[in-house]
């Protein structure tokens, strides 16, 4: 992507790790707390330094489980906050996660993936977790899950995370694969992004702090402890006055209602994407992350040879955009879907359209090439 230098905003050379802790700083992310851990361990080496230059606070901490616990008591203090680990690490960090969509607690996640299971391939990339960020914690919930193709995107959805999280009361995961956490790219940084913050209750009037106020899309007010509110933040489900309801089947009813309404309710709001030679494309590629890169280029190149091919890249995995993936890739003879893992974002995508949809899937630890997103089209006729 080009970038037409402006007053407003200054240039770095970063790797996609290091430009995810600038979008974050730019946020207003004043909290951190995190456990080293590759491939994302430049996050919190480069977060260690500059947190504190930012007058916020930087721990090392025993584990991940003590990180996102960090984290989520960061934020009810008032703190923007987040963390960053890899597959393992987020992994344990799942309970803490639903902890957080259940309690409505806003703070970042960053995922940068490895290959997987287990300790897995350390040092190579992936896409494996996208259904762990969906699917990770127990009970029925909804996340917000973001995924950056490039190093300026790192920094810009890091910050579309935080305000994404502030606005719905929520964790969201940003998720890398190592290929974007690890490439140093030109990085445009705004000097002042639009931020925005948790909306605190109106004054004079009883709060009650799990009640949906409209006007914030089904989310709620925030006040943060040491404010002179009443507040119990524990995972036992509540009713919109915080007072636990575990015991009783309709109040827990509504508040899972609550914590899923306000993401799935506003899912067109918080999807994200952009599309290339989509308007006249008989051939669809959906793709996301680094794996996106590739597509595009070969969705280039097959229109040189001319094969009307078009790229949806998504940039929100979760709620995952229906509507977008209905309207565009339901257009097409059939629409085939790269990815770095066995193959699962291609089942929300079989899910959504009724023409023919195709995985391309890649693991042991290397993007798919072009080439071999063009081949595989090829192989099959439509």
């Amino acid at each position: 992507m080009t970038h037409q230098k402006t007053p407003n905003q200054s240039y770095k050379v970063l790797q996609g790790n290091e430009a995810c802790v600038e979008g974050a700083l730019l946020a207003g992310c004043r909290f951190f707390a995190g456990y080293p851990i590759t491939p994302a361990s430049e996050i919190a080496e480069v977060m260690a330094a500059r947190m504190p230059e930012a007058g916020g606070v930087f721990l090392q901490m025993e584990d991940e489980i003590a990180s996102v616990n960090a984290v989520i008591g960061a934020a009810w203090g008032g703190k923007k906050a987040m963390t960053a680990t890899s597959g393992p690490g987020y992994s344990l960090m799942q309970e803490g996660i639903g902890y957080a969509a259940s309690t409505q607690t806003p703070c970042v996640i960053v995922n940068v993936m490895r290959g997987g299971p287990s300790t897995g391939q350390p040092t190579m990339s992936s896409q494996q977790d996208v259904y762990q960020a969906k699917y990770g914690s127990h009970g029925d919930y909804e996340p917000i899950v973001i995924m950056p193709s490039s190093a300026q995107e790192a920094a810009e959805l890091t910050i579309r995370a935080f305000n994404l999280a502030e606005r719905y009361l929520v964790p969201v995961s940003v998720l890398m694969d190592e290929v974007v956490g690890h490439t140093r790219e030109r990085v445009a940084l705004p000097d002042k992004p639009e931020v925005f913050d948790r909306v605190p209750p109106p004054a004079g009037k009883p709060y009650r702090p799990f009640e949906p106020v409209p006007e914030l899309g089904g989310s709620c007010y925030r006040a943060n402890f040491g404010q002179g509110h009443a507040l119990l933040v524990e995972g036992t489900l509540h009713d919109h006055m915080g007072i636990r309801a575990g015991h009783k089947p309709a109040e827990s009813a509504e508040h899972v209602r609550r914590i899923c309404d306000k993401i799935t309710k506003n899912a067109d709001a918080i999807a994200d994407y952009s599309l290339h030679f989509a308007d006249d494309a008989q051939i669809m590629l959906v793709a996301y992350g680094s794996t996106a890169r590739s597509a595009l280029r070969a969705a280039i190149t097959g229109r040189e040879l001319g094969m009307k091919i078009g790229l949806i890249r998504l940039k929100t995995l979760f709620p995952f955009p229906d509507s977008l993936i209905k309207d565009r890739a339901g257009q097409a003879r059939a629409v085939f879907v790269p990815e770095m893992n066995i193959g699962k974002i291609v089942n929300e995508v079989q899910r959504v359209v009724k023409n023919d949809v195709f995985s391309i899937p890649k693991l042991g630890g290397e993007m798919p090439t072009p080439t071999e997103i063009l081949n595989a089209v090829r192989e099959v006729r439509v």
